[in-house]
C-alpha cells in the first residue's frame, strides 16, 4: 500500500479513535455547587468525573447568580440556604437530573416539582444524628443550668461572692422530659438524657414506637399531655404542614411555669412572637434555640434582649467529621443519580 494512502486512512480513522478513547468536554456532566466552603472531600469526588463550578463566596449564593449558573447543569449541589423551586429548575433546563442538598432537611426544595420533572432529590439523613443529639443535650444543659447567663456575670462584675441561691438552675434528675418527634434524632436525644435520671421521658408522634422507647422507659402521649406535664420539652421533629408553628400561644399557655423549651428541629415549628411573650412574661421558665426564623436572627430581634433564652447559630450538625461525611454523601448522591444508580439517601414522595 502506498504511503499516501496509509496516511489518508489514518486521518479518516482519527476522529473515531478519539471518540472511543476519551470523553469530550461536552459529554462530561456539569455540576453547580452553591457554596465553596463545603468540605473539599465531596468536591474532589465530583471533580473526578464531572465539570464542577461553585459560587465563590462563603455566603448564600445570590438568586440571580444561582439562576444564571445552573443553566445547562445536570446536577445541583445545594444547601438549606438555597431555594430550589420551579424558577430554578426552569433556569437549569430539561437535562437536570439531580438536586442534592447537604442537609437532612429539604423543605427548601420543591420536591413535588422535582418529581413531576423526573429530577431526583438527595439529602443527608442519619449521618448527623449523633452530632445533633449531642448539641441538643449541650443546649439543654446550658439553658437549664443558666451557663451563658452565669458566664456573663464573671465578665460584667456581677459575681460578687458565692451565694446559696444565686444562679441556681433546674436539674434533669427527677424531671419529666417530653419530646415532639421520636425518629432517629429523638431517640438519640432520649438516650443521652436517660443517664441523668429523669422521672419520665415521654414522646409525641403520629405512631407509637414502643420498641424504640423501651430502652429509655419512654411513654407515648398526645401533644396536650406532653405540654401539661413536662418540665422540659424538646422539639426534634420535621417541619411539615402539621408541625408548622405547633408551638404557638396556645401551646405555651398549657406548659408548666417551670418548663424549659428546647428547639433543635426547625425555626418554623415555633411562633416566635408567642415564644417571646411566654419568656418575657415568665409564662415558661426558659428556652434554648439552635434554629430560628429567620436565620440569622436580626440583631434587634426582641428574643436577644432576654436573659432566659440561649440562642445558637444553627450548629446542630457542626461536628467536623459529620460535616465532612455530609459533603461526601451529597456528592455520592449526585454521582449515583447521574449514572442511574441507587442514591445513598434519596427523598421519596
Amino acid at each position: 500500500m502506498q504511503p499516501r494512502l496509509l496516511l489518508t486512512q489514518s486521518i479518516k480513522l482519527l476522529p473515531v479513535l478519539r471518540l472511543r478513547g476519551t470523553r469530550t468536554m461536552s459529554s462530561i456532566p456539569r455540576v453547580y455547587v452553591t457554596r465553596p466552603d463545603v468540605d473539599a472531600s465531596g468536591l474532589e469526588l465530583l471533580r473526578k468525573s464531572c465539570n464542577v463550578s461553585t459560587w465563590k463566596e462563603a455566603l448564600p449564593v445570590p438568586r440571580e447568580v444561582l439562576l444564571r449558573e445552573v443553566a445547562g447543569c445536570e446536577a445541583v449541589y445545594c444547601a438549606l440556604t438555597d431555594k430550589i423551586d420551579a424558577e430554578v429548575l426552569d433556569a437549569a433546563g430539561s437535562q437536570l437530573k439531580c438536586v442534592s442538598t447537604i442537609s437532612v432537611g429539604y423543605e427548601h426544595i420543591d420536591v413535588e416539582e422535582c418529581r413531576k420533572r423526573g429530577i431526583r432529590v438527595g439529602f443527608t439523613p442519619d449521618v448527623l444524628t449523633d452530632a445533633t443529639a449531642e448539641l441538643t443535650l449541650a443546649l439543654l444543659l446550658a439553658t437549664n443550668r443558666r451557663l451563658f447567663e452565669a458566664s456573663k456575670q464573671v465578665y460584667n462584675g456581677g459575681w460578687k461572692s458565692w451565694a446559696p441561691m444565686w444562679m441556681c438552675g433546674q436539674g434533669l434528675k427527677g424531671s419529666r422530659v417530653g419530646l415532639l418527634g421520636f425518629g432517629r434524632i429523638g431517640q438519640e436525644i432520649a438516650a443521652r438524657i436517660f443517664p441523668f435520671k429523669p422521672a419520665e421521658i415521654t414522646y409525641t408522634t403520629r405512631t407509637a414506637r414502643p420498641q424504640e422507647a423501651a430502652a429509655v422507659n419512654g411513654r407515648h402521649v398526645d401533644f396536650d399531655e406532653m405540654l401539661r406535664n413536662s418540665d422540659f420539652i424538646v422539639a426534634c421533629c420535621a417541619l411539615t404542614p402539621e408541625t408548622k408553628e405547633i408551638f404557638n400561644a396556645g401551646a405555651f399557655k398549657k406548659m408548666k411555669p417551670n418548663c424549659i423549651f428546647i428547639n433543635t428541629a426547625r425555626g418554623g415549628v415555633v411562633d416566635q412572637k408567642a415564644l417571646h411573650e411566654a419568656l418575657e412574661s415568665k409564662r415558661i421558665l426558659a428556652a434554648g434555640l439552635d434554629v430560628t426564623t429567620p436565620e440569622p436572627l436580626p440583631l434587634d430581634d426582641p428574643l436577644l434582649k432576654l436573659d432566659n433564652v440561649v440562642i445558637l447559630p444553627h450548629i446542630g450538625s457542626a461536628d467536623i467529621e459529620t460535616r465532612k461525611e455530609m459533603s461526601r454523601i451529597t456528592a455520592r448522591n449526585i454521582l449515583a443519580a447521574l449514572t442511574g444508580g441507587k442514591m445513598e439517601a434519596e427523598v421519596t414522595v
